[in-house]
This record gives C-alpha cells, structure tokens and sequence, in this order.
C-alpha cells in the first residue's frame, strides 16, 4: 500500500465557506493547503479520534474529528475512493471509517447534541444537520426558545444568519434547559466580548489601512481598535500572516497583518491591516499581567518589561500573541539600495517588495502574491516613456496584476531575482529547468524573526552612494524592442544592472565638467542610425478579399440577437461568455453544420484571393515598366543639358571683357544669354513633352530657316 494519498481540488468547509485546496493523507498525519489562502492545516495521525464518511451536495464527503474537539470537512471526493481511503485509515491510523448518512426525512423535532466545536440536530441515530459553534456570534434566549446568530459569509451568494430551537419545558433537578443549552453554546462560540483587562495598549497608533488614528488594545484572544469613528474586534484566528517591511526612505516601517476573513467598514472589507511606524519613536512597555504568568504563557518570548522601538514592540506582541512567523524582505536590494521598488498599482503610488516566497505590494489597495499561484511574470515596456517599464504578474486562476512605472535601472535587479526564484518568464518564453520547485504542502511563511537582531542589522547597513543614479545611457532614447531574454546592445546598455556600474566606476575620480563632454562624445559615438522602413511593408490594401470567419464567429453573428433577446439588458462580456458556454454545450451534429459553413466560406476566400493576387501582380508588372521609362528619360534629358551647358560655358569665356564699362554688355554676352534661357526653356518643353513623338524633317527645316 502506497505511504501517501493525494487529492486534487478537495473542498474545506470553514465558516460555511467552501475553500478549495488540496489533501494529502501520510502516515504523520493530515494536511490540506488553501488555494485561495496558501494556508496548510496539518492534522497529526495521533490526534485522530474518528474518521465519517457520507454523502453530500457535491458528491462525498470526510469528516474528521480529533481528540481535542476539533472537526475538519473535506468535501468533493468520488464513491469509487471509500474503499482506497477506508484501507488507509486501518493500515495507518488505525481507525475505522464509519459510513453515516444524513436523515432526509424532513422532521422539524428531534435531538441535540453537544459534541466538541459541533451542534448535532439528531433525527433517531442519523443527523440531519450540524452547525459549528464557532460560527456563532450571538446567542440569545427567551421563554422555552434559543436563537443563535452567526457571523455573515462574504464568500457566499446567500447566508445562513439566524437559528431559532424551541426547547419544551422539563423539571430536572430545577435546571432550567433553555439556559443550559445557551451555555454549552456560549462555551464553544467565537462571541468575543471585551471582558476585563487588556495585556497592553498602544495609544494612538498611525494606520493606513483602515485610515486613520487607533489606540490598540491587546486582549488574550483578540485584537481590538478603537478610533474615533469606527471600532474593531479582530479575533487572532483570523490573522493569517504578517509582515514586517522598512520603508524605501529608511526612516519608517510598515507592521501588516493580513486578515482572512476581513474586518468590515460598511460595504467595505479590508483584508489587511497595515500600521506605519517612525523608527525613531521608542516605548517603555509593561505587561498588565504577573512575571510567573508572563513566562507560563509566552515561554520567554515576552518579559513584563520592555522597551525599545514602537515597531519592534508591536510586531514582538503580534508574534507571541497570534503564533505567526514574521515576513521579513529577503535578500533584494534594488538599484538605489532599498529592499522594495517604486512602482504604481491601479491609480496610486506605492512599493513593491520582492520576499522570499512572493511580492507585496503597500499600500492601496494592498496586494500579496504567492510564488506557488503565479503562473508566470512578463516585462513590458512603458506605455508613455522608454524611461520606465511595467511588471505584470498572472496568477494560475487567471487574475492580472500590473505594476507600472518603475524605473529602467530596476530592470536588472528585478530580472535576476524572477530568475533566481525560477518564476516563468512570458517574455522569454518557457524553458526547460525553470519549472519551479516549491513544495506544494509547504506554508508560505518565512523563517523565524527576531526584531532585535533585525534592527541591528538594518542600522549595521550603509546606503550605497547615489553615484548609481547617473547611468551611461540616461538621456538616450533608443526605438529597440524590449527582449529582456535576448542579448542585445542597445537593452543591455538601457537596463542591463552591470552598464551603470561600469560607468560610473569609470568617472568617479574625474570632475563634473570632464564628466558633461565624454558622455556627450560616448551618445554620439554609441547612437545609432534609425533604420529604413522597407519598402515591402505596406499598409492593408481596401481592395483586398476579408479572412473568412470562423465556425464559432459565423454561429455568434446568427445567435447574438436571440441571446439579447432571452437576457434582455446583458453586457457585452456577459454576452461574450453566456454565447462560449452555449457553443461549449452544443452538439457535435449542430457543430458540424457551422463548420461546413466556414469550409464553403474559406473556399470562396481562396478563389477571391487567387483572383486577387494575379490582378494585383498585373498592376505591379504595369506600375514598374512605367517607372523604368520615366527613369530612362529623367537621364537622357540632363545629359543633353549639361552637354550645352558646357557648350555655352565656352563661348561665354572667349567674350573679350577688358575696358568696357559695366552697363555696357557685348553683343557675344548678351546672345550667350539668351542662348542660355532658350536653352533651358527648350529642356523644359522636352521634359513636360517627354512622350510626344519627335519633329519631322520638314518641320526642323522650316525652322532652320
């Protein structure tokens, strides 16, 4: 039997949400990992209570229930897979796995169950539905009825909010069962109620998402911010990761806490949080808790007193709280020293951070992308300047993110590090040896931080002089395309990292003044011409037959007004994918009337396009035997008029010129004058007569005399 079982596109149900993911079943234990999230829930083997296998809404589903009370549902399974899985759980958890159908008959009245995180509402021995507690955000009670509410699900169209139990009224030992069932609710639930004293507060804290001041107080369990306008309970369970990322200036950091799911605002939902801090402001910190309780609970990560900067205080907090790995930047720098680049996302401004296992982008709208969901990363060029280009990222789920308006000098930073991490390039196509070796279980964190020993690294750098800005190439602006795959010159020296090290390593000792001259002397010696357009590259005759269309395209031009008139009011996009999913599902046998259309179409396409070219070539054939002889006459007539140029040149010279007064003209001048002019109107006539039959005989006789 195989140690390992693998399963594609398995459905986790969380919150009432259904997350898709993948599950891997080994002799350690359980793991799935959130495609949506990247977040991995590992299951060891020996805390597996019992395993249940049953049918539902999308075909059959696990669910697991470990020793601790916790319970895990994966649904999308087929029923050809209990017997492989049912093998499993014996040979190596040593479980047997239970078939449990759900009742279906419909009753309203029957059992409830506590067991662990879960209600069970039991019809005999059979469930008929099961509500996890910590869904719950409110119960209530009244007399002989209990009402739960729950938390409301962004993910889904339609949202379960209110439960309503009747409980009938029973004299055992004078417990009243209305408010024993609200307690073994109110027990499990994820009700977060501000009770007693906050571990800590930080006052006054500057956030940016959501904007605005907020004093922030920790809670054993939850996070709580409260501003002016707008308060905010974030649960720790909800924190996915966080970041800790200095700001290009080197005098800020930003501490973000990314959420799943997000806190609200309205209709707004933000699904990070994200403080910005002075490196400069330090905090004296103190523990509202005894040092015995410090040290059981956060086993040395935190003492009762502390001090240092506000960031560091903050983030260490977070750490020990949520249980998270801190994000830091990995080893990226850019061209001017920082670890994020400047770039533009949408309609703002912002950086970009290269990390160990994704990019981030702060701040609006926030945006992390993992490794593992990119499909691959394209470079651009600048839509409005050569000076700048865009980075364009595509996800696996076929989401686009563009990064615009980065400066050319990036380039080379940016390139090496895609390729280091084995990203595929779009521009460079795919190659063999880039395919990427992430391990498709692994977490997406980083590895352990310590804020202490990152600030004093941070304070141990020294920022690069700004000798790098100036780059060879900087005022030149060249029509090359942009290959960043391909070896070329002109790309190299434009974005290449080395071409502005090796310049300016190559002027430092000399002055500013013998600077101007030699960079102007290299622009033009390295300039190159522009290249002639080719004379073959002509513009799309009028005349020409239209590309037939295809079977697809025939059968849309037929159908877009019925579709308009079934769904009346839809969009052009809608319309584009409601008339993809008819064609997808139409039958082969309708199929093949369209495309015996398109085959009637590109066959008279053909013929038209044959009687096209030879007419076209007949033209061609006419227009140069045209040119040839206009050529041909071009050359004979400035032969004939530099022949009796020089002929009048001559006779001109011979003209004696001596003791004559200047308004005196000779009568040898004045006849070369003429005979000039006339001359040169008869080149003239020649040339406009050019066609024209030549004069007979007797007309150049009469003309003689």
């Amino acid at each position: 039997m195989a140690d390992t079982l693998e399963f594609n596109e398995i459905y986790q149900e969380v919150k009432g949400s259904m997350n898709d993911g993948r599950l891997r079943l080994s002799r350690q234990g359980v793991i799935f990992k959130n495609s949506k999230t990247g977040k991995v829930d590992n299951i060891q083997a020996s805390e597996l209570a019992e395993g249940v296998w049953r049918r539902v809404a999308l075909g059959h589903g696990l669910k697991l229930l470990t020793k601790n009370g916790h319970v895990y549902k994966y649904d999308g399974f087929r029923e050809s897979e209990f017997d492989k899985l049912s093998d499993f759980f014996k040979a190596h958890y040593c479980l047997e796995l239970a078939e449990k159908d759900l009742c279906v008959k419909g009753w309203n009245w029957g059992t409830v169950r506590f067991g662990g995180q879960l209600l069970s509402f039991d019809i005999g021995e059979q469930p008929v539905f099961e509500i996890p507690l910590s869904n719950v955000s409110q119960c209530t009670t009244g007399k002989n009825e209990v009402t739960l509410e729950f938390h409301q699900n962004d993910d889904a169209e339609v949202s379960l909010m209110e439960v309503r139990f009747y409980v009938p009224p029973t004299q055992e030992d004078g417990v009243d069962p209305v408010e024993a069932f609200a307690q073994n609710v109110l027990s499990k639930a994820d009700v977060i109620q501000a009770t007693g004293d906050a571990i800590c507060i930080f006052r006054e804290l500057q956030c940016l998402t959501p904007r605005g001041r907020y004093d922030i107080r920790i809670y054993p369990t939850f996070l709580h911010l409260h501003g002016k306008t707008f308060d905010y309970k974030i649960p720790y369970t909800t924190v996915l990761r966080l970041f800790l990322l200095p700001h290009k200036d080197q005098r800020q950091m930003f501490f973000v806490i990314s959420l799943d799911p997000p806190i609200k605002q309205g209709q707004t939902r933000y699904h990070f949080l994200i403080l910005l801090f002075s490196k400069d402001e330090d905090i004296s910190l103190t523990l509202n808790m005894n040092e015995e309780e410090v040290e059981k609970r956060f086993e040395g990560r935190l003492t009762k007193n502390m001090s240092g900067s506000l960031y560091e205080m903050v983030s260490r907090v977070m750490k020990a709280l949520v249980n998270r790995k801190i994000t830091v930047p990995g080893n990226f720098q850019g061209h001017s020293g920082a670890q994020c680049i400047t770039c533009s996302y949408k309609a703002s401004s912002g950086l970009l951070y290269p990390l160990e296992r994704g990019f981030i982008y702060v701040h609006k709208p926030p945006v992390h992308i993992r490794f593992d969901e990119i499909s691959f990363v394209n470079f651009a060029r600048g839509t409005t300047t050569t000076r700048s280009f865009d980075f364009e990222i595509e996800t696996k789920q076929g989401t686009q993110y563009t990064f615009s308006s980065i400066e050319r000098e990036e380039y080379g930073k940016l390139f090496d590090f895609v390729n280091a991490k084995k990203l595929n390039i779009k521009n460079r196509g795919l190659k063999e040896g880039m395919k990427q070796s992430y391990d498709e279980y692994a977490d997406s964190d980083e590895d352990q931080h310590d804020a202490y020993l990152e600030r004093m690294k941070e304070e141990g750098k020294i920022r690069e002089e700004n000798a790098n800005d100036s780059s060879d190439g900087s005022g030149e602006e060249t029509d090359s395309s942009f290959n960043p795959g391909e070896e070329d010159d002109d790309v190299a020296e434009e974005f290449d990292s080395n071409a502005s090290a090796s310049s300016s390593s190559g002027d430092g000792d000399s002055d500013r003044d013998d600077k101007k001259p030699a960079k102007k002397a290299k622009i033009v010696k390295d300039r190159k011409p522009r290249k002639k357009q080719p004379e073959s590259k002509k513009g799309k005759d009028p005349n020409a037959p239209k590309r037939p269309m295809s079977a697809y395209m025939l059968w849309l031009n037929a159908s877009r007004e019925k579709i308009k008139s079934d769904h009346p009011g839809i969009s052009i996009t809608d319309l584009s994918k409601k008339a993809g999913e008819l064609w997808k599902a139409m039958s082969k046998e309708k199929k093949e009337e369209w495309d015996r259309k398109a085959e009637d179409a590109r066959r008279d396409y053909e013929k038209a396009m044959k009687e096209y070219s030879v007419g076209s070539k007949a033209d061609s054939h006419r227009g140069e035997r045209l040119k040839k002889k206009k050529k041909k006459q071009e050359k004979q007539v400035k032969g004939k008029g530099d022949k009796k140029g020089a002929t009048s040149k001559s006779s001109s010279s011979k003209s004696p010129a001596k003791g004559m007064s200047d308004s005196f003209k000779s009568k040898e001048f004045v006849s070369s004058d003429e005979s000039s002019s006339a001359e040169s109107k008869k080149e003239d006539s020649e040339e406009e007569g050019a066609a024209s039959p030549p004069p007979s005989s007797e007309d150049s006789a009469s003309g003689s005399d």
